[in-house]
């Protein structure tokens, strides 16, 4: 992704997937010279929007299944990690220092966000953001079907107003992504592969987050609410003041 926005300013679909494709080195791999032939293919793929209000988590439940292949021996001899993009709507965002201590417990090899990660912003002053994760694996256990559950924490931006009080925003199906190159070479050079789901079973690959804002037939009772509590707030603080200096000065004057 880092790549990806060296040469974009903004996430865009098209940009996003032309990107993608340029980035597929499958015809120079050493190991797997055909990506139609990769021992690894995604069976299954689950969403689910865990959690209540504006602060929840989208669990993924990926299922591989290992399949006949002319490769399948020399993926032993590979060091591969899957990589899971998640493209983020504009009405939420993730938090990067929350993401970097699930790091630090082990729950994912490494974890960044790119694109908006102004936190404060609301939501129609934002930019859509990415969440880019990877997780190193052994090898061995993609011989036989693997499970991969994921769960990302998001957090709703402040909404625009409208009638119902609700925003919708919704996700799509993440990107995944295998990376694998040999253990006992010093060269970066890799093999990378975009899993496709077109053969999976998916299941609410499309998630909604219904996410609370204001109702704009609310908004002159608010405010003037709103502005008689500030008015009566300065005045209770402008009395509890005057109060403390009088108490103040006739404490002086009595010493004198």
């Amino acid at each position: 992704m880092q790549s990806y926005y060296d040469r974009y300013m903004d996430l865009d679909d098209s940009d996003f997937e032309n990107f993608m494709s340029q980035q597929d080195t499958s015809g120079v791999c050493e190991v797997f010279p055909d990506s139609h032939n990769f021992p690894l293919r995604l069976s299954d793929l689950k969403r689910n929007l865990n959690g209540e209000g504006s602060h929840r988590s989208v669990s993924t439940l990926i299922k591989f299944q290992s399949q006949q292949s002319i490769f399948s021996s020399e993926l032993l001899s590979n060091s591969c990690e899957f990589i899971i993009i998640e493209r983020l709507p504009s009405g939420v965002f993730a938090d990067p220092f929350e993401l970097q201590r699930l790091v630090q417990r082990g729950v994912f090899s490494e974890i960044a966000v790119f694109g908006d990660t102004n936190l404060e912003l609301p939501s129609f002053l934002s930019n859509h953001s990415v969440v880019e994760i990877h997780l190193v694996v052994d090898p061995n256990i993609l011989q036989e079907a693997t499970d991969i559950d994921i769960q990302l924490p998001l957090h709703a931006r402040y909404q625009p107003l409208n009638e119902s009080g609700y925003s919708t925003v919704e996700f799509g199906a993440p990107d995944i992504l295998v990376c694998c190159r040999k253990k006992e070479k010093v060269a970066n050079r890799y093999c990378f592969f975009k899993l496709k789901n077109n053969d999976a079973n998916v299941y609410g690959a499309r998630i909604v987050w219904k996410i609370p804002s204001g109702i704009k037939a609310h908004v002159d009772f608010v405010s003037a609410v709103t502005f008689i509590a500030a008015l009566l707030s300065t005045f209770v603080i402008v009395v509890a003041s005057l109060y403390y200096s009088n108490s103040r000065i006739s404490k002086d004057l009595k010493q004198l």
